[in-house]
Order: C-alpha cells, then structure tokens, then sequence
C-alpha cells in the first residue's frame, strides 16, 4: 500500500470517530486489534471509544501531524476539550484543557492491527 493510499484510509477513520459513526469503524479497525500491548478486539476498541466521548462530550480528533510510512502510522493528535468528572486520574470536572496524543499504528490489510498511544496527561496536569 502507498504512503498517500494509508493517509487517505487514516484521515477517513479520524473523521469515523469524529462523527462517532461507530457502525463504521470496523471498516479501519481489525477485529483483533491491540491497544497498547493489549489485545482488546473491534468490540473493546469501539468501548474505549464510546466511553471517551461520553466522558468527554466536546472530543475532536485533530490531526496535528501525520507521517505515513507502510505499514505503519503515526500521527500527533490535538484535542481542546472539556472532560466531565475525573480524567485520566485528575479532578478536571469540566475545565477546559488543551494535550496532545502521540499515537502509532500498525496496520494490516488496510485496517488497523495495533495501536501504540502515549497522552501528555502532563500538559493537562499544569492547566489545573
């Protein structure tokens, strides 16, 4: 698969999540896909997923930058947001904050086999 063929399947997914078009997302997502060294399946994946948006209804995918070298994806996310409640441990309870997510993806017959995903919880810990 070519670098361009993988940015287009990786930007369609980024807008899958972004209108949680959730019936979709095993169009991207492998069914055994692993998270972080976890193999969590299409089903656990799209739970991790819809629990993040019911945590944090104002969540936007924002493709900060984008390299593509087949088979693999790595992207820095934005996000400026509002969680409600506790959120990755910190008492955020509906403050605005601004992080970044530095994520790596390794796919497999053009869906994603595994994920790699590191959050500057570090950059929210100083806005508090």
């Amino acid at each position: 698969m070519k670098s361009s063929e993988l940015s287009g399947i990786y930007r369609a997914y980024i807008a899958c999540l972004n209108s949680q078009d959730w019936h979709n997302l095993g169009r991207f997502v492998g069914d055994d896909v692993i998270h972080n060294g976890r193999r969590i399946g299409i089903s656990g994946y799209r739970d991790m997923l819809t629990r993040d948006f019911e945590q944090i209804p104002d969540l936007h995918f924002d493709i900060e930058l984008l390299v593509c070298d087949p088979p693999h994806v790595a992207s820095r996310l934005a996000f400026d947001c509002t969680p409600k409640g506790t959120f990755l441990g910190l008492d955020i309870d509906g403050k605005k904050v601004a992080f970044a997510e530095n994520v790596i993806y390794r796919f497999q017959a053009g869906k994603i086999a595994e994920v790699w995903s590191v959050i500057d919880k570090a950059a929210i810990e100083a806005q508090l």
